[in-house]
């Protein structure tokens, strides 16, 4: 039997090639239900809404998230034109690195790192918490850490088997919880009739009165790994089709569900009464909405598919962070050994074995202490993850237009007017969230309110790592993020200020080499030895 120490030794760390089980595997519908079920929509109607609900512009939440969705689809035009010529697991590194440089390449790849593992972390204080909540209510009694423990094992065990079936286990958990949720909606319609669609939702007065600030803060954050379409590249089978369709898709959903989901319940509850009733409820509206219209059974259920939809956007977004740490190992930005993949699985094991020890670490550290597992765990690092993935996905769309800039195949539309409106869009979410980040996290704590800072320095010293990488290892820096492939034959042009990117090989030839992007050897490469929950489910009683 082959040994994972055998497997390791078989596949060079950065470019080997996969044997034919870890070719590329994943499908269109596989990486939308990876990128929906990092969203955790059931986890983000119960938590997030009710407080946008609340504190923010009450019934005009659902023509937000449509005004929001709009915002994402512009950000996402840009995307889908960069992801068809660049095929790579860093993800938003690879596209910095290509549109704005090589230094802030490197200081978003560690924000990006810091962000994507604490949302994990956080993630797994939530399960813990609201299992033990939901199970005790059973007559299960056991402590949350065992909870979370149990959820840390799962998600090692299928963060290191191949992605596949990370995503049919997920497809399972996030179908389960839209179909709770459409049980809900139609039990709605059926018996308020057109009443439970109030037009006053999506009136300019309405979605822009109250505390619009507030709310679009929390819409925002409620799309929280809709972005990760393009860590998936290189394990899927035709990333150049698939990585924009699931892109395009996933914010269409997301948007299209969440709008609906929540003008139901403005209906259900009653536009004039909303924000009172979000206030007294917070966590438990959605309980007390579907207990009064489809039955108490059915909000059991709904209380355990909260824990599953929480460990789904656990699983996936461990997957996401653990791609960004394979791809910066593969690049030597952070140490070599984590840039292998699994010979047999394709995975980046090494990269998920390490994210999962962090987040032992850091919960142990959190449990020893006897801190509460949602108000100090998960709150502070859901909500320092959530405004580094949004400056992120700022910062993206300003790469997208610089590396279009110089490129012949530029459009008006797709690679500078659309990137813009989502820049546009996704700064001004970024300022809103650093102003209300005492009202995310759900405390007004200075040690906690202090945390954006950290994500400052982060990308600062990533920057300046960059250009030390530049001085001490130049051969490292001409190569950082030149794994990317382009289908256009066009040489990817970086900007003036850095090393020209090594020119990056077609996906036909590449593919014919190994069967698998990773597993091709670039010429230009040395050979080398991966949403938050929000404040309010405090008062959740299910």
């Amino acid at each position: 039997m082959k040994t994972d120490h055998d497997a390791d030794n078989s596949t060079n760390n950065s470019t080997g090639t996969a044997s034919p089980a870890a070719r590329p595997a994943l499908r269109t519908a596989q990486i939308v239900f990876l990128v929906v079920a990092a969203a955790a929509p059931l986890s983000a109607l119960l938590g997030t809404v009710p407080l946008a609900f609340a504190i923010g512009d009450g019934a005009g939440v659902p023509g937000m998230f449509a005004l929001v969705g709009l915002v994402l689809l512009c950000f996402s035009v840009g995307y889908a034109a960069t992801s068809r010529r660049i095929v790579n697991t860093g993800g938003f590194y690879t596209y910095l690195v290509r549109g704005l440089g090589r230094p802030p390449g490197v200081g978003g790849a560690l924000l990006a790192v810091v962000s994507y593992n604490a949302i994990v972390i956080g993630m797994v204080g939530a399960f813990g918490y609201f299992a033990e909540l939901v199970l005790s209510q059973a007559g299960v009694r056991l402590p949350w850490e065992l909870y979370s423990a149990v959820a840390m094992l799962v998600m090692a065990v299928l963060g290191y088997r191949k992605v596949d079936l990370s995503a049919k286990v997920l497809s399972v958990l996030v179908l389960a919880e839209i179909t709770i949720l459409l049980v809900l909606d139609i039990a709605v319609l059926y018996q308020q009739g057109a009443a439970a669609l109030p037009a006053t939702s999506f009136a300019p007065h309405t979605v822009f009165g109250g505390s619009a600030g507030a709310a679009i803060m929390l819409v925002f954050v409620s799309f929280i790994g809709f972005e990760s379409a393009a860590l998936y590249g290189e394990e899927t089978r035709n990333p150049r089709r698939s990585v924009p369709l699931a892109t395009y898709f996933s914010v269409l959903v997301i948007a299209v569900f969440y709008a609906f989901t929540s003008w139901v319940v403005v209906g259900a509850v009653g536009a004039d009464h909303l924000a009172a009733a979000a206030r007294q409820e917070l966590g438990n509206l959605f309980f007390v909405v579907n207990d009064a219209y489809v039955g108490q059974l059915a909000s059991q259920v709904m209380a355990l598919l909260l824990c599953t939809s929480l460990f789904a956007s656990l699983l996936a977004l461990h997957n996401a962070a653990s791609r960004y740490m394979f791809a910066l190992g593969r690049d030597a930005v952070l140490p070599r050994w984590l840039g292998a993949r699994h010979q047999r699985h394709g995975s980046p094991h090494r990269a998920s074995l390490t994210q999962t020890v962090i987040n032992v670490v850091v919960v142990a550290v959190f449990a020893v202490a006897g801190l509460d597992p949602y108000l100090n765990l998960a709150t502070s690092m859901l909500g320092v993850g959530a405004l580094g993935v949004v400056v992120l996905q700022a910062a993206a769309a300003a790469a997208i237009i610089g590396f279009f800039r110089n490129r012949p195949d530029r459009h008006w539309w797709r690679t500078l007017v659309a990137p813009l409106l989502g820049l546009l869009g996704l700064g001004s979410g970024a300022v809103l969230v650093v102003a209300n980040f005492g009202t995310l996290v759900g405390t007004h704590n200075p040690v906690v309110t202090s945390l954006p800072w950290l994500l400052l320095v982060v990308a600062v010293a990533g920057i300046g790592y960059g250009w030390r990488i530049r001085a001490v290892r130049p051969e490292a820096y001409a190569t950082l993020a030149g794994t990317g492939l382009t289908d256009t034959g066009l040489t990817d042009t970086a900007p003036a200020d850095t090393a020209p990117a090594p020119a990056g090989r077609s996906v036909e030839s590449l593919a014919s080499t190994s069967g698998h992007p990773s597993g091709a050897t670039d010429r230009h490469r040395q050979p080398q030895a991966q949403r938050p929950v929000s404040a309010s489910y405090r008062k959740a009683g299910h």
